[in-house]
């Protein structure tokens, strides 16, 4: 006698379904993810523990997707490739943002790449009670420079004449150049400051 066509369940087939319900602006939960897979909550309930995991295998398999090598090099190196990974998961998918800031990050693969960020940052000289700091803001970084992509071609439209926004929005990039070049230019001054700052750590 044949098997019934039940689909075969595997955390890479969760984590899937799972971004691509949050992608598509559907509510996100175990029981509106059992059902795009075709399967009883119970049958996911096997797999993975609750809502909360089924947001750490996302996180998972879209870190494997965006940072799939633990970058190395000097600290800006890893820094740069970091932030570059980062931002292109969180413009790429804006809404499952809100669900990974909300809950402790415990996934192995991104806990790695964490870690890489932090033993670069401590190896590049700063101090061991500022790293996790840096490492915020780094982070903090990458999220905003992420939903950028988000954003209008039109940010500003000033209803009245204006001493410089008329002038400077006239001439600027509009769109993803916009982004990008926000995003670089971001990039550059976060590190300069960095830099100025281990200089001056070092010099104390």
């Amino acid at each position: 006698m044949a098997r019934p066509k039940v689909p075969l369940l595997s955390a890479d087939r969760i984590a899937d379904a799972a971004i691509d319900l949050v992608d598509s602006g559907a509510a996100f939960g175990v029981n509106a993810l059992a059902r795009s897979l075709g399967v009883t909550p119970s049958s996911l309930y096997n797999h993975v523990d609750g809502r909360d995991g089924i947001i750490e295998l996302m996180r998972g398999r879209l870190g494997h997707r965006y940072l799939p090598e633990l970058p190395t090099g000097a600290w800006d190196e890893v820094v740069v490739a970091t932030m570059q990974g980062l931002r292109r998961l969180y413009a790429e998918h804006p809404a499952i943002v809100p669900l990974l800031v909300g809950k402790t990050i415990t996934d192995d693969t991104v806990i790695a790449s964490y870690d890489a960020l932090a033993s670069a940052l401590v190896e590049g000289g700063f101090p061991d009670d500022e790293v996790l700091s840096v490492v915020a803001v780094l982070d903090a970084f990458a999220l905003g420079f992420g939903l950028d992509y988000a954003s209008p071609d039109d940010i500003w439209q000033p209803g009245a004449p204006t001493r410089s926004l008329d002038r400077l929005i006239a001439s600027a990039e509009r769109g993803d150049a916009r982004s990008d070049r926000v995003f670089e230019l971001g990039l550059e001054l976060v590190l300069d400051a960095l830099r100025l700052r281990l200089v001056r750590l070092q010099g104390d």
